[in-house]
């Protein structure tokens, strides 16, 4: 059975490789002749690109660096390491190309380097596929969907509110909705914390009470059931904002509301209460939006602790190692549900939904709500487009998503003090410092 299956991947492999081998041959070797940033702020989304210009005339490949509170220093990471180290290699080496990169600073991981690979990586697929003559996709097995299953956020101060939003995305076809109350951790719902009136940390750092957010959400699940039935597929992020034990107990409480996920209850520093939380309960949980080293998701899959994988492609270095996760995933029967907020750029979001369309173990893609904004629209052509509850790709070669260099100028990057490039520390009401 071993042999057969391993005979069935080499000849895809080998029609695959035909199909890449017949669409450029006659074609010089490419090299690449230029790796430059472009960073941008269309609609107070702090985006850096990375454009890799190859020795044919027009073709060039784009690809997402983007780093919400690092980006100056993935910029930085660009410019005066990884685009001289680029430089005069075969753009078609993707595998090579990733793997020398990555051990270049000898020392490796961690989201500035993984951003500055992701761009790199990404705008190679992109390349592939553009020359190639067909969408992204098709060079990674073709579909295996229609379209991409999405989720959207809905949230409120109130219970009612929060039911609210969650009946408008209802209405405009989705089945599948983040529900919180107020912003994670439910921060309106505590105190005047002491810290404050002592002047402790700065007036600008926030502050969350765990009780009054476990008793909260465990109120607003009840009260989304009540309104909105059992078929709504419901998810919600923790954000690692409580205590482990607290985490353990509170997801044990959501399993009666079935949940489709139940996001980011711990830490990665605390890890280790997965196995507690798997063994005394079986809310669907994912995990991994903070992770960016292998050894960080690995054993949680092999062990089958979790249920979704949530890392992000930019901040593990891009489609190449994207793939690895999903196919390690895969064999575990764990699905995948990549990080892809409003604050990471339209071409990862395509990248992962290129990947997103063509495995066996997808399960979910975190969506931008509704859609693109008019002028993120205008500075990224070829966006991915939401419509009832699905994102869909340009199906244009490539990635499908382009830059519109002259427009991207027009928004420029923000460096501090405008854009801070950290989080303001979070709270417990006396002063101690709440994770992430």
């Amino acid at each position: 059975m071993a042999a057969a299956a391993a005979g069935m991947l080499g000849l895809q492999s080998e029609a695959l490789a035909q199909t890449y081998s017949k669409a450029t041959r006659g074609m010089p070797a490419l090299k690449i002749t230029n790796v430059k940033v472009i960073a941008t702020c269309p609609q107070s989304g702090n985006y850096v690109v990375l454009k890799v210009e190859t020795s044919e005339p027009g073709l060039y490949g784009v690809g997402s660096a983007t780093l919400t509170t690092r980006g100056a220093a993935v910029i930085t990471s660009i410019t005066e390491f990884l685009a001289p180290f680029a430089l005069g290699r075969d753009p078609a080496n993707i595998e090579d190309l990733w793997q020398t990169a990555y051990v270049s600073s000898y020392w490796r991981n961690g989201p500035v380097l993984n951003g500055a690979l992701c761009g790199l990586d990404e705008a190679l697929w992109d390349i592939k596929a553009k020359r190639a003559k067909v969408p992204l996709y098709e060079l990674l097995g073709g579909k295996s969907r229609f379209a991409i299953t999405t989720y959207c956020h809905a949230d409120g101060k109130t219970v009612e509110e929060t039911s609210e939003n969650v009946s408008k995305f209802v209405e405009a076809g989705w089945k599948h909705v983040r529900i919180q109350l107020g912003g994670y951790g439910s921060p309106m719902l505590g105190q005047t914390p002491d810290f404050r009136a002592a002047g402790f940390g700065l007036p600008s750092d926030g502050y969350q009470d765990n009780q009054p957010y476990v008793k909260g959400t465990l109120k607003l699940f009840e009260h989304i059931r009540k309104v909105h039935g059992d078929d709504l597929e419901l998810l919600h992020d923790m954000h690692e904002r409580i205590e482990p034990i607290e985490a353990v107990n509170l997801v044990k409480a959501l399993q009666q509301y079935r949940l489709f996920w139940a996001e980011d209850p711990l830490s990665p520093e605390q890890m280790g209460y997965f196995k507690m939380m798997r063994e005394q309960c079986s809310t669907p949980i994912a995990m991994g939006e903070l992770f960016s080293h292998p050894m960080e998701w690995i054993s949680l899959i092999s062990d089958r602790l979790i249920d979704f994988i949530r890392v992000g492609f930019n901040h593990v270095g891009g489609i190449t190692p994207g793939l690895k996760i999903a196919r390690l995933a895969e064999a575990f029967g764990v699905r995948t549900g990549w990080h892809g907020p409003g604050n990471i750029d339209p071409i990862n979001h395509a990248a992962q939904g290129h990947v997103d369309l063509t495995i066996p173990n997808f399960g979910i893609q975190e969506d931008v709500d509704l859609a693109w904004g008019k002028v993120i629209q205008e500075v990224f052509p070829g966006c991915p487009q939401m419509k009832k509850g699905y994102m869909y790709l340009n199906e244009a070669p490539g990635i499908g998503v382009d830059i519109d260099e002259k427009l991207a100028a027009k928004y420029p990057f923000k460096a501090f003090p405008e854009g801070t490039g950290f989080r303001f520390p979070i709270r417990k009401a006396d002063g101690t410092q709440i994770r992430p």
